[in-house]
């Protein structure tokens, strides 16, 4: 039979077990416990423990064991509950405290997960544009790339390649000294020569081939008139004047075709009339200095013909035409000018004639005639010696350019005795 139990023992049980909750009440809110250790009944089953229960209420350790596996503390408490409304008070105060915890820790992780949603949204979208814009950029890469294939396949199409023969001379035909002239020579009206200079024999037994492999310079390039300039040059830029061409020219003869050539820049043409004068002590003093050189270049502009266009399309490319030039030291009026004397004149028409003979069979009508008249134009310094009139004021800087190509090759096969 089980033993009552006195009002005085359950007084006493009553107000330890209220003293104890108020006390795990408060210890709730300092701490905010967790959900793990946060419980008032926990608490009160903590401090109380199954041992006081089983010495002092073993009927109610007994009848709360089936409050669903809830424990002793459990029943008991819903059990005083009634009895004492200030200790129910107290637990459910402590309880709805620990919900709100528990509910305001929800909420914060809550929105911590969702900004870190918001976060992982944002960087997958800064991820996406990145990855856009990488793209983009390739992209435009691989659209440059094929671009600059494209325009080298176009500047391989239009490129300059070496032509082979394509013309040839009836010798027989122009051994008739009408026929020589006709066919190469435009003579100025002021001076005069005849077949004693002018035959073919004469003029095709000299040879002009040099080794390119001597030290030191072999060729000059200068201008007498490095003023001039084409329909589209820059005022003030000299390379986009005859200067800039014969940087090209020397360029290409370098590059291309092992000569060691010198281009002399001096302005001599500040006074027009006065540059053979000007330019004649700095020619003789860079031939002193430079013993190598055998082979000396005028390089000049021709002025042009209003209405007329001196250009051709050589392999996709409009190229300016050239003319040789050759001074006679001979006027009809005065005859032989003897200060003007020109120990290489023979030599001088032979080299013209040899270059004027391969541009007509490699690339036929780049050149126009011959053009013989009656001053020296400091052609005597060198047996090699030429004037050439590139282009005219009427063409671009781009077709005087491009004269340089066909020009070189035309040299080369004279000073290297090939073609």
């Amino acid at each position: 039979m089980v033993k009552r139990i006195s009002k005085k023992w359950l007084y006493i049980v009553v107000l330890a077990v209220l003293a104890f909750g108020l006390m795990a009440g408060g210890r709730q809110q300092a701490e905010v416990k967790d959900e793990t250790k946060g419980s008032f009944r926990s608490v009160c089953a903590q401090l109380l423990g199954e041992k006081v229960m089983e010495e002092l209420l073993p009927f109610f350790v007994y009848e709360g064991s089936g409050e669903e596996d809830k424990g002793a503390v459990h029943f008991l408490s819903r059990r005083v509950l009634g009895e004492v409304p200030i200790y129910g008070y107290c637990m459910a105060f402590a309880s709805d405290n620990l919900l709100i915890h528990q509910m305001a820790e929800n909420q914060l992780q809550d929105v911590q997960d969702s900004t870190e949603e918001v976060s992982k949204t944002e960087d997958w979208a800064e991820l996406v544009q990145a990855m856009e814009a990488e793209n983009q950029s390739l992209q435009e890469m691989q659209a440059e790339q094929l671009t600059e294939a494209e325009q080298l396949t176009e500047v391989e199409q239009l490129s300059f390649m070496a032509h082979e023969k394509t013309n040839s001379y009836d010798w027989e035909i122009l051994s008739e000294y009408k026929n020589l002239i006709s066919t190469f020579y435009a003579i100025d009206a002021g001076t005069m020569i005849g077949s004693d200079q002018l035959n073919v024999e004469k003029l095709t037994e000299k040879d002009f081939t040099i080794d390119k492999n001597t030290e030191g310079p072999q060729i000059l390039i200068y201008h007498t008139h490095s003023l001039e300039g084409f329909s589209d040059s820059v005022p003030g830029d000299s390379s986009q004047t005859i200067v800039g061409v014969g940087e090209r020219l020397t360029r290409i003869l370098t590059e291309e075709y092992g000569y060691n050539v010198l281009h002399h820049t001096g302005e001599y043409d500040t006074v027009r009339d006065d540059a053979y004068a000007k330019s004649l002590p700095a020619l003789e003093q860079l031939l002193e200095e430079n013993p190598s050189i055998q082979v000396v270049i005028d390089l000049h502009r021709d002025a042009g013909v209003e209405g007329v266009h001196r250009a051709i399309d050589l392999d996709g490319r409009s190229t300016a035409t050239f003319m040789l030039f050759n001074g006679l030291s001979r006027t009809k009026k005065t005859g032989d000018i003897t200060y003007l004397k020109n120990s290489n004149l023979d030599d001088n028409l032979a080299f013209s004639f040899q270059m004027q003979v391969k541009a007509g069979e490699y690339y036929p009508g780049l050149t126009r005639k011959i053009y013989l008249k009656g001053y020296r134009y400091n052609m005597h310094l060198m047996p090699r010696t030429l004037l050439i009139e590139l282009g005219d004021s009427n063409n671009t800087v781009e077709e005087a350019m491009n004269t340089c190509d066909p020009l070189a090759h035309i040299l080369d096969m004279v000073l290297s005795g090939e073609g």
